[in-house]
């Protein structure tokens, strides 16, 4: 556990006490200074979160114009990973209300598993852009693009649910009684419930999403080595930035996950080992959650047809602000230009 107080997430103290309650864990060692580093953390991945995704929006609504199914998952991506970055300055205060207890949990745990679901998606829709280009044309219409993402939030709402229900204000006698947000697992069915929601992480994460993601960016992977396109390079680098920001992001917090779950079944359930599991779960929750400030550069200011649509708005309301006519000129020529220039892929 990160030195720090958090609310209504998957890393609070009372959840990861659990899996070793005869570890003495030293209050004191829980130091101001470094709270004090991780709350400033927080909120910079907050401030950058908030920022890239919402140009992306911005560009996405006003600009682009939701045309495609891969406009709509980008638009969806960054809303999931606004909700996520929305979350993190919840981390540093501790809820003793109910509702806003619920409430952090759900908000947390739904940008959690919707933008690994989205993230998915995006690799699923590339796959079927590049390998499947012309049989996959009707299946990645604007329509099915949107079907697809109320699907994604429906799951995503579904896996949120349990956590949401068993949220409560508990008090932590290893913290000082304070009042913490934690669940409240029926007794009988604890290590069941605990098992569950380790289990349904890793699934998704670990077991499910990256194993397609990394046959989709293979399958691309093949399909461009075969292509005769000066701009062959820089599509491998753009795809293989992808799966190891992914990699790199998310699996060491799901890796810690499983791990934790062999505690629950009496594996790895030493003092040292719980201490060493509950310390890289600090770090490897920090990485996970850049995940939603680095998204909005892979995904959109990487992309050719992103950064000309940034560019255009940007002259557009530059030129609409500060100059009069020969401003207004010279933004209407860039359009003219932008019109003719054909854009040919997302990145």
């Amino acid at each position: 556990m990160c030195p720090m107080n958090t609310s209504g997430n998957e890393s609070d103290i009372y959840y990861y006490l659990d899996y070793n309650s005869s570890c003495d864990q030293d209050p004191s060692s829980h130091i101001s200074n470094g709270s004090m580093v991780l709350l400033v953390l927080y909120y910079m991945l907050f401030c950058l979160g908030l920022l890239g995704n919402t140009t992306v929006i911005w560009v996405l609504l006003r600009y682009i114009k939701m045309k495609t199914m891969t406009d709509v998952c980008l638009l969806n991506l960054a809303m999931s990973d606004l909700i996520l970055a929305a979350s993190l300055p919840l981390w540093a205060y501790n809820s003793e209300n109910l509702v806003s207890c619920k409430l952090m949990t759900g908000v947390y745990q739904l940008g959690f598993y919707s933008g690994t679901l989205f993230v998915t998606l995006m690799s699923v829709d590339r796959y079927l852009a590049i390998v499947h280009a012309v049989a996959a044309m009707r299946a990645r219409t604007l329509r099915y693009g949107i079907i697809a993402s109320i699907i994604t939030w429906v799951i995503s709402v579904v896996m949120a649910i349990p956590q949401v229900t068993f949220a409560s204000i508990e008090m932590v006698e290893e913290d000082n009684d304070s009042l913490k947000c934690q669940p409240r697992y029926p007794l009988e069915e604890q290590q069941f419930w605990k098992k569950l929601r380790n289990f349904s992480e890793n699934t998704v994460s670990l077991f499910v999403c990256l194993p397609i993601m990394i046959f989709c960016y293979v399958k691309i992977l093949v399909v461009l080595s075969k292509a005769r396109n000066s701009k062959k390079n820089r599509a491998v680098r753009l795809i293989f930035t992808i799966v190891c920001v992914f990699v790199l992001c998310w699996v060491p917090y799901n890796v810690t996950v499983f791990l934790q779950t062999l505690q629950l079944f009496e594996f790895l359930n030493t003092c040292e080992d719980s201490k060493a599991i509950t310390s890289t779960m600090c770090f490897a929750e920090i990485i996970a959650l850049s995940h939603c400030c680095v998204n909005p550069v892979i995904y959109a200011f990487v992309g050719e047809k992103f950064r000309k649509s940034l560019r255009n708005l940007l002259t557009r309301y530059l030129c609409w602000s500060y100059h009069s006519r020969g401003a207004f000129s010279y933004r209407d020529t860039t359009e003219k230009e932008t019109s003719n220039t054909p854009v040919k892929s997302d990145y």
